[in-house]
């Protein structure tokens, strides 16, 4: 389980999280939307230890994140896979060396098994035999999947998505979101998602969570977030503009 524990953040002046609590279950996708701006991805980066609480704490399978020590730190890192918003993969590098630097990082394994993982995390994303060629040889869509093929050949309990579909055409989009739920499914994964994207949101969610202003301000069900009553809740799923810009002629 991770537990993110009245958690404050601030960059200078700029408060971005302001007692920011959220609970995620073992086996569920949490889906953390907000407005651009809002804090999602700071608030998922205190999972890894990228970032430390200016107050509160997070707990992951019951180790105070902040307080870990490197090598604990670290190995704790080793179950939890990150795929960066635009995928973060390394131009110098092919395919193979970039699905299988987290494992030659770690050094438990012999290269003949980082080469299985590999292929094997290339399989579940539906790119066999990419290892030898480079990202700029692949589309934007298979990049974002060679990131997730990245992040699961760790075969981590909890993987983080960072705005997955994000700048994906509709059809690309879907196909992310069917690996996201095959993961759930074939991994057993536990994963929080970052975005702006409803329909992805619907798509793959268990739990819907939305941060404003620093706070949880709702989280739910997809359908109890649907029917919601909560006017910021609301206007964000719609897509709806302020109603008083609009009146105001802005």
């Amino acid at each position: 389980m991770i537990k993110l524990i009245d958690v404050h953040k601030a960059f200078g002046p700029k408060k971005v999280l302001e007692g920011f609590s959220l609970e995620v279950n073992e086996g569920e996708t949490m889906i953390l939307i907000g407005f651009s701006g809002s804090g999602k991805s700071v608030a998922i980066k205190h999972i890894v230890g990228l970032l430390e609480p200016d107050r509160g704490t997070v707990i992951v399978d019951g180790q105070e994140v902040p307080v870990l020590p490197r090598d604990e730190l670290y190995a704790l890192r080793s179950h939890i896979g990150y795929v960066f918003q635009f995928a973060a993969l390394f131009d110098s590098l092919s395919i193979c060396d970039n699905v299988a630097m987290g494992l030659r990082k770690e050094g438990r394994l012999p290269e003949r098994d980082i080469m299985k993982r590999v292929a094997e995390a290339l399989e579940l994303v539906d790119l066999p035999g990419v290892e030898s060629k480079f990202p700029a040889e692949l589309s934007g869509g298979m990049r974002k999947r060679v990131g997730i093929a990245r992040a699961i050949a760790r075969q981590p309990k909890y993987i983080l998505y960072d705005e997955p579909t994000t700048g994906l055409d509709p059809v690309t989009s879907a196909i992310i979101d069917q690996l996201m739920i095959r993961m759930r499914e074939k991994l057993g994964v536990t994963s929080i998602v970052v975005t702006h994207d409803m329909r992805s949101a619907y798509t793959v969610g268990s739990r819907i969570a939305m941060l404003f202003e620093g706070k949880v301000r709702q989280v739910g069900t997809v359908d109890e977030i649907q029917q919601t009553r909560d006017p910021i809740v609301r206007q964000f799923i719609e897509g709806k503009p302020d109603l008083d810009t609009v009146d105001a002629g802005v």
